[in-house]
């Protein structure tokens, strides 16, 4: 059971409180949904195993412990991830504003995993769907719009989430071994050829 954790791929999610983070992720996971509930107050952590490209993976779908109430995450909830969700509500134009926040701590400790946006509660003002949102053009994310109420779009949301996540983990080793090479040569003069020909191996420093 530990390798298995241990190969999991991690899914959060970002956004500020009460756009519905949960919410679709009861939806897509139970296909439950409860329009009272307070936001959350603790770390919920969600396994699923699922068939990608004819091969089971299993998933952590992490959840926010209501910490973005205080306007960030505490760093180990970025730990390790492969793909986020992020978050607003297309009824209330404040959360939108704040993805750039949110985006920009993402960056900070998650360089390059994949990012999707999701525009939430559509049910409540369907010709949302027509505005045109500029954040995720200028970062260049796929934006979906999405209703944990009645289940638009939430299925392909993390289906898509999942398959990028798998992507990334899979592309991983050789971004890693590559940077572990760059290491190993500039380290003491350690040269991992033995040629003297290594002028052109510095580019991408």
């Amino acid at each position: 059971m530990a390798d298995k954790k241990r190969d999991a791929l991690k899914i959060i999610t970002l956004g500020n409180s009460l756009v519905g983070k949960s919410k679709l992720m009861e939806r897509y996971l139970m296909d439950e949904y409860k329009p009272h509930q307070d936001s959350t107050y603790a770390l919920t952590l969600h396994e699923r195993e699922v068939e990608i490209d004819g091969t089971m993976v299993s998933i952590d779908y992490w959840d926010t412990a209501g910490q973005e109430r205080f306007d960030n995450m505490h760093p180990s909830y970025y730990h390790g991830a492969h793909c986020c969700i992020l978050v607003f509500d297309v009824t209330n134009p404040a959360t939108y504003l704040q993805l750039s926040q949110w985006y920009q701590e993402l960056r900070t400790y998650c360089a390059d995993i994949p990012c999707l946006c999701a525009a939430n509660k559509i049910d409540a003002d369907p010709k949302m769907t027509k505005k045109k949102y500029t954040f995720p053009i200028k970062h260049d994310l796929p934006l979906y719009f999405v209703s944990a109420s009645d289940g638009t779009n939430v299925v392909k949301l993390f289906q898509d989430a999942e398959r990028a996540a798998n992507e990334y983990k899979n592309a991983v080793p050789t971004d890693v071994y590559r940077n572990v090479l760059e290491l190993l040569k500039d380290d003491d003069g350690f040269d991992l050829n033995d040629d003297d020909d290594d002028d052109d191996d510095d580019d991408d420093l």
